[in-house]
């Protein structure tokens, strides 16, 4: 397995033609989809993130993988949000834009549905952070930034990186 590279803008502002474009459906999940998955979770990790999205590594597909802390790794491939419930104001940051947080609105709950590593159906049900990281993740997946969601775009920051 290999750790890649995970795309990084220097400012929220700057445009990228991966992270904001849509992404394609997966079609055949074949070892070749297998193996990038277990690339991105091994990414993931090594970047210490709770989550990571194809367009953060330069793929325009909709396969998103999450590890909240204390939980098994979940794989979304194809996900599609079917339900939300509540709000909460929120800091968030991102792998792709080190260095900055912003302040946005997420879910209490979400509702998703996509197919695992292994092409069965599942429901994936998110309070708090697994809800926040739900639709963070898929978000990636539909071009979308958590800086776009910013309740006030002067607001998000930058603050010291810290190094991996």
């Amino acid at each position: 397995m290999s750790v890649l590279i995970i795309r990084k803008l220097s400012d929220p502002s700057l445009p990228d033609p991966i992270l904001r474009q849509k992404t394609k459906k997966v079609g055949a999940i074949d070892s070749a989809i297998k193996k990038l998955i277990d690339d991105m979770i091994d990414s993931m990790r090594a970047a210490s993130g709770v989550g990571l999205a194809a367009p953060q590594i330069g793929l325009s597909l909709r396969i998103a993988v999450i590890e909240i802390p204390e939980t098994e790794v979940i794989t979304l491939i194809n996900p599609e949000i079917v339900k939300r419930k509540g709000t909460r104001l929120i800091e968030e940051a991102c792998l792709s834009l080190p260095g900055y947080s912003g302040h946005i609105n997420r879910s209490l709950t979400v509702k998703v549905n996509a197919l695992d590593r292994h092409g069965r159906k599942i429901v994936v049900i998110g309070e708090d952070l697994l809800a926040q990281a739900l639709e963070h993740e898929i978000d990636h997946l539909k071009g979308i930034l958590y800086t776009d969601h910013a309740t006030d775009v002067q607001k998000v920051t930058a603050y010291e990186a810290y190094q991996i």
